[in-house]
């Protein structure tokens, strides 16, 4: 790859897919709300952004997302279930992500090899749930793995040669698993990146609309 489009690039992960691309003499463009004033969760703002930019990206990469929203966390249970937090987990989790894809159609060349990849989460696996629990987190990234289904479907009429996958990072130390870090053991974001990447490298086309951890491993859905 030769031109990379990193959505959420000042992010944890976001920042360490940058610099992982840097290394490999990839041509970076980076987006993010706190440097550039992008939100993904307004349309007109995507498309503001996004519109600016040349085609001819090798890889579009959205590494937004969130688990704690305006210092509301996952819910334990149903009993914690609002209406207002699940709105904004889907809008930062899901609908950013998707308007993100839409608007990133154009980026990629029809001729060549291209990737489009979104952070999802195992948590988001209907078929691995097993614990119950982050309600609206998990329904909003399950949600996005239909969605990069769907947009993987629509790409590959268009775009023969491209990949369009929702990839699972692990638990990374990020601010995002910050309080959540003694559960489960975590890498580093600049690790995560590095596998997430060489994940990327080795799909084909043949894998789109796929969700894989970062090993390479597919995830239910």
């Amino acid at each position: 790859m030769t031109r990379a489009l990193i959505i959420g690039a000042s992010g944890g992960i976001g920042a360490a897919l940058v610099a992982a691309l840097q290394e490999e003499r990839v041509q970076v463009t980076t987006l993010s709300r706190r440097e550039d004033g992008l939100d993904i969760t307004d349309e007109a703002s995507v498309a503001h952004h996004l519109g600016q930019l040349s085609p001819g990206f090798d890889l579009v990469f959205c590494a937004s997302g969130a688990l704690e929203i305006n210092g509301q966390g996952p819910e334990k249970s149903l009993r914690q279930l609002t209406p207002e937090a699940m709105a904004v987990q889907f809008a930062v989790n899901c609908i950013g992500p998707a308007l993100v894809l839409k608007h990133a159609l154009r980026l990629l060349p029809r001729d060549r090899p291209a990737r489009f990849a979104a952070l999802s989460a195992r948590v988001g696996s209907i078929g691995d749930n097993r614990l119950g629990g982050w309600t609206s987190y998990r329904a909003a990234k399950a949600a996005l793995n239909q969605v990069i289904r769907c947009g993987a479907i629509e790409l590959a009429r268009s775009h023969p040669q491209a990949i369009c996958v929702a990839l699972h990072p692990g638990t990374v130390e990020t601010g995002l698993t910050r309080r959540y870090l003694t559960r489960h053991p975590a890498v580093s974001a600049p690790e995560a990146a590095r596998r997430l990447l060489h994940v990327l490298a080795g799909l084909t086309p043949d894998d789109s609309g796929g969700f894989y951890d970062q090993h390479g491993l597919p995830v239910p859905f």
